[in-house]
């Protein structure tokens, strides 16, 4: 079996997919428990770097909107209606 892709070079798919699997190893409990809290750090590695991209997407979504809030006089486009 080769080495794991080092987690800070996975899409947000692929880092996904690999949490869920380590999740579902785990929920089986067929490891010793030195090979559970291999697979429990790797999963803990693997749901930060989801949330970074998360963040990534909304920190653009957020850039966006309030560039198109700036070109519209102010209003964004999440703005609620007087």
């Amino acid at each position: 079996m080769s080495a794991p892709k080092p987690v800070e070079e996975l899409t947000y798919e692929a880092a996904r997919a690999e949490l869920v699997a380590v999740v579902q190893e785990l929920e089986a409990g067929a490891q010793t428990l030195e090979e559970a809290m291999a697979l429990w750090e790797r999963g803990e590695a693997l749901a930060a770097r989801c949330q970074e991209w998360l963040d990534e997407a909304r920190a653009r979504i957020e850039a966006r909107r309030a560039a198109g809030g700036a070109e519209a006089g102010g209003a964004g486009a999440g703005a609620a209606p007087e």
